[in-house]
């Protein structure tokens, strides 16, 4: 079996290393509260992410932007794909609002693809970044993005409200992106992270991920860490892929946590500034366990 088969058989067992505890903080409920009075998207649950709840009893989420919909059909994701609604004039200031009343210092904004927009949604990220930045003096500011098929306009248009962090990932290796990313391309994505450094070089980092146990084989993945080194990549984060229900692509391989700690080694000797590794690892979870002052500190 590998990435490109449907998806029939019953999910395998999940090794002992991917079997988590369920919390039971009062902060998961706050929060859950928090974000469904601000009527509030996240990732987290929208794409059935297995952190969001420790990162919700932790009084943390990614907020996902622009609405529910995507507009593409990736084989890994469970963000719904269907006609988008309209974009909500207000939404860009109830994030804001969230982060102030959570507290945080540091939020990962992402947003489903939107091809139905001119410019992919991107003067909403442009909108959303200022309000929080407004309310939030001083946090520290991750995108997630779409693509935007590589418009040079739209990603202008996010580096214009200066985030501190441009995420955009690449989710899987060359060979296999025709049939884990709908409509979107290997090089196409190393183009959007090529040009954010280009742009900004050292007053932006640069980030991206990689989900294992799609079929890939380590030389490909080592090539596509290469790749992201070559554009000028500064942050990694690398997780299992885990089939979030039966409609979508199987997983081939339950990579060990030991093997993800040696692609860790690997890849800060490549020359990342912060690699996250590790089976759980997703891309905004644990994000600010990278601190752009710091690194800005060491130089």
């Amino acid at each position: 079996m590998n990435a490109v088969e449907t998806a029939v058989k019953p999910r395998p067992r999940l090794p002992e290393w991917l079997r988590i505890k369920l919390p039971t903080s009062d902060t998961f409920a706050h929060t859950r509260s928090l974000l469904d009075e601000l009527k509030l998207h996240t990732v987290c649950e929208s794409a059935k992410c297995p952190n969001h709840w420790e990162c919700w009893s932790k009084g943390t989420a990614t907020f996902m932007i622009a609405g529910d919909r995507c507009t593409r059909a990736c084989g890994f994701c469970a963000v719904t794909t269907a006609k988008p609604f309209a974009l909500e004039a207000d939404e860009p200031e109830r994030v804001a609002e969230a982060t102030r009343r959570m507290r945080l210092k540091h939020v990962v904004i992402t947003a489903v693809a939107r091809d139905d927009l001119a410019d992919g949604g991107a003067g909403h990220f442009l909108r959303t970044i200022e309000s929080v930045r407004a309310l939030n003096p001083g946090i520290v500011i991750e995108v997630l993005t779409p693509d935007f098929n590589d418009r040079d306009e739209s990603i202008d248009a996010v580096l214009s409200a200066d985030p501190d962090i441009f995420n955009h990932n690449l989710e899987t290796v060359r060979r296999l992106t025709p049939e884990v990313r709908h409509r979107a391309t290997y090089d196409r994505s190393l183009s959007v992270l090529g040009k954010v450094k280009a742009k900004r070089g050292d007053t932006i980092y640069t980030k991206s991920g990689l989900m294992l146990g799609l079929g890939e084989t380590e030389e490909e993945i080592l090539a596509a860490m290469e790749d992201l080194r070559r554009v000028g990549c500064d942050i990694l984060t690398l997780g299992q892929y885990l089939q979030p229900t039966l409609k979508h692509l199987p997983v081939v391989e339950f990579v060990s946590p030991v093997k993800f700690a040696e692609y860790q080694r690997t890849a800060e000797h490549m020359g990342f500034t912060h690699v996250a590794s590790g089976p759980m690892v997703r891309s905004s979870y644990h994000a600010d366990d990278f601190s752009p002052a710091a690194a800005d500190a060491l130089g």
